[in-house]
């Protein structure tokens, strides 16, 4: 019985919208990505150390129409105070869930109530030396669901290593570490979705091409959804085998030009949870995106893929004052 519990992960926390991709790069590289060091503000949502001064006054707006009709709304900029020689950062994620019926336990309509979760960041971000980058993020959280309403505050805390002789970056991320203050009526706080992460991307030397590899949960080794009809087919091997790539997200990147990014993902995780049995699940896992780059203004695209033959848009551009 504690072993089936420890794989269970999904839906033991609040504030499970934390976990989504916010920024359209992120979504393209397989939805949690650490260690990518380019020109894109966006990347600062999800790792506060990737944020430093070549982002200055630079402004990130995004929206994607996301499962059954959410829609989803980002922002990111970035501040550099010279004379703290620190750069700061402040973020929005807003997931609008738009109208739903309201009804008894016998399905009596008795109106409507609007619902949304969203959460507001300010990021903070210093070097020591010139191959490390460290930072921190404060997370102010709220759900509101018509009379229920919840608020939580966590922070992010998040060390960078680049090596640019080597063309390496390495990242290490302590994510979500908070509290849920006020809890929604009729139920005691819970926990939120709390993750320890590392990654690391590889430039080679002579190719405009990056690979990456991102580590997620690296504090729980089993975080397979306990399907006990499933498990019961699987051996002990297979089992392990799917445990381990479930904690791993591949992504690559291509610079095509000085104006051109593509980038692809794989997010193992995801699609183990999605696919169906018995069936063909298409591209579940994966995701890929286009980043055409100027001076001055920059346009994000991706596309991700949730469940079978859907993919799902976001589109994003990066304004540079």
């Amino acid at each position: 019985m504690t072993s089936a519990q420890a794989q269970t992960i999904g839906g033991e926390t609040v504030f499970s919208f934390l976990n989504l991709p916010a920024a359209p790069q992120t979504s393209a590289l397989g939805g949690i990505h650490l260690s990518n060091v380019n020109k894109d503000v966006g990347l600062v949502f999800g790792n506060p150390s990737l944020l430093r001064s070549e982002h200055h006054g630079q402004l990130q707006v995004a929206y994607n129409s996301f499962l059954a009709g959410v829609d989803n709304y980002f922002l990111q900029g970035a501040l550099h105070v010279k004379k703290w020689e620190t750069t700061f950062g402040l973020g929005v994620h807003y997931l609008d869930y738009g109208t739903i019926d309201q009804t008894d336990a016998s399905g009596n309509q008795l109106g409507t109530f609007k619902a949304a979760d969203y959460v507001v960041q300010v990021n903070a971000s210093r070097s020591y030396g010139p191959r490390i980058q460290y930072g921190a993020t404060l997370k102010f959280i709220q759900s509101n669901y018509g009379a229920y309403r919840s608020a939580g505050i966590a922070m992010d805390v998040a060390a960078l290593y680049k090596d640019t002789s080597s063309l390496l970056q390495v990242s290490l991320l302590l994510k979500n570490m908070g509290v849920q203050y006020k809890a929604y009526a009729g139920t005691e706080a819970g926990d939120l979705p709390f993750d320890i992460q590392a990654g690391i991307s590889k430039q080679l030397k002579n190719a405009p091409l990056q690979f990456s590899l991102t580590l997620h949960h690296l504090h729980q080794f089993d975080i397979r959804y306990n399907d006990t009809t499933f498990n019961e087919n699987a051996d002990d091997d297979s089992h392990f085998f799917d445990n381990l790539l479930s904690h791993m997200v591949f992504a690559t990147q291509l610079n095509v030009g000085e104006h051109v990014e593509v980038s692809a993902g794989y997010n193992h995780l995801r699609r183990a949870e999605l696919n169906l049995a018995g069936g063909g699940n298409g591209l579940n896992g994966f995701s890929a995106g286009v980043g055409v780059l100027f001076r001055k203004f920059q346009f994000r695209y991706s596309k991700a893929w949730y469940q079978t033959q859907k993919g799902y848009h976001q589109v994003g551009v990066n304004v540079i004052m």
